[in-house]
């Protein structure tokens, strides 16, 4: 397997794919790269070398106690990045990826930086606050925390079965393929680091880590997320990223790496080489 060890001894698998400009990969929770690998697939096949790696704590990465909180996540981003020595790279990240990408920005700059890209991402903020009005109540988040210690296995399940793909709306034509691999991706998650990473997606704010982008940037949202509702998250992001192309995709889940897979390849193709 393909490894890096960060500075505090945690190692992070990766995937590697291809040759060309690095497209970089950060994931959702409580997933890993494998949640990547339409568009890995895709792109490697259209002459761009694809790398994802497994968060910490997730898939087949080291569970490490502590760390597992936005500023090490993009820390490890950083490792990975150098240890590869990769520039002129373009970052995409989707949902909890999404802010691993802008806290690295953030923390670490454009100078490896081309481009990127933020799908159903969790910036600027999730959490209802006084500055935050249209996030979600603390209380969605602590009953995320109780269905988890209750039975992880099962709310997974109810997670990948019903809103993260939309597959609980009227109509919806459900993958049982696409549960399954969704439960099963959660399931290697570490049970500490998918608790802890609830605190990570959910009260980390960005908003100055979106200030400092300089790249051109796409922001992708489904308008019927319901796991991101786009009206915290896309919209505001839209507004505070300098050259940022909003894209909403009508009738759009969360999961859109593979509910809308063809446009999504789509559209990332035309915006690397636009």
């Amino acid at each position: 397997m393909s490894i890096i060890t960060t500075k505090d001894g945690t190692q992070i698998y990766y995937k590697d794919w291809g040759t060309g400009q690095p497209v970089v990969f950060s994931h959702g929770w409580p997933l890993c790269s494998d949640a990547w690998e339409s568009q890995m697939f895709f792109l490697a096949s259209h002459g761009y070398r694809c790398i994802a790696h497994d968060r910490r704590g997730h898939g087949r990465s080291g569970q490490p106690w502590n760390g597992n909180d936005m500023d090490t996540y993009a820390d490890d981003l950083a490792n990975l990045v150098e240890a590869l020595d990769l520039k002129d790279a373009v970052h995409v990240g989707h949902s909890t990826g999404g802010g691993e990408v802008a806290r690295y920005i953030g923390r670490h700059g454009t100078g490896r930086v081309a481009r990127a890209v933020l799908m159903s991402a969790v910036p600027p903020l999730m959490l209802k606050t006084g500055a935050n009005p249209g996030g979600l109540p603390m209380e969605v988040f602590d009953g995320f925390r109780a269905a988890f210690l209750a039975d992880r296995a099962q709310f997974f399940l109810d997670v990948a079965s019903g809103p993260f793909f939309g597959f609980n709306r009227p109509g919806a034509r459900v993958s049982q393929g696409l549960v399954n691999s969704w439960w099963m991706q959660g399931m290697m998650a570490g049970h500490k680091n998918a608790y802890d990473c609830i605190k990570a997606f959910s009260e980390t704010d960005f908003t100055e880590d979106l200030k400092k982008f300089d790249v051109p940037t796409l922001i992708i949202h489904g308008d019927d997320d319901q796991v991101v509702p786009i009206g915290a998250s896309a919209l505001q992001s839209a507004r505070l990223v300098k050259n940022s192309t909003l894209k909403i995709y009508p009738g759009g889940a969360h999961g859109l790496a593979d509910t809308s897979k063809d446009q999504v390849n789509s559209d990332l193709l035309a915006f690397i080489k636009s």
